[in-house]
């Protein structure tokens, strides 16, 4: 078996474990949330990689660029 392979289940989790973050109406939460989307990122891109998912990994690619986008947004410290 290929454990690269395997990559993809724990990938599946953190997706829905930052859904369920984002989702909070606690803004720590959230943070760890966008954070989240960000390693499943990582992990849908070595995956797709690995198995030729070239349309996945541009969406994940696009996704966290989004992902950035929001963490950028939430930031406190930044200005309107």
């Amino acid at each position: 078996m290929d454990y690269l392979d395997l990559v993809q289940w724990p990938a599946m989790v953190v997706t829905v474990l930052a859904a369920w973050l984002v989702a909070s109406q606690r803004r720590i939460r959230r943070e760890w949330g966008f954070w989240c989307f960000l390693a499943s990122n990582v992990l849908w891109i070595v995956w797709g990689v690995y198995d030729g998912a070239w349309a996945l990994v541009w969406l994940q690619v696009s996704l966290a660029v989004l992902n950035i986008r929001g963490v950028r947004k939430n930031d406190p410290d930044r200005p309107p």
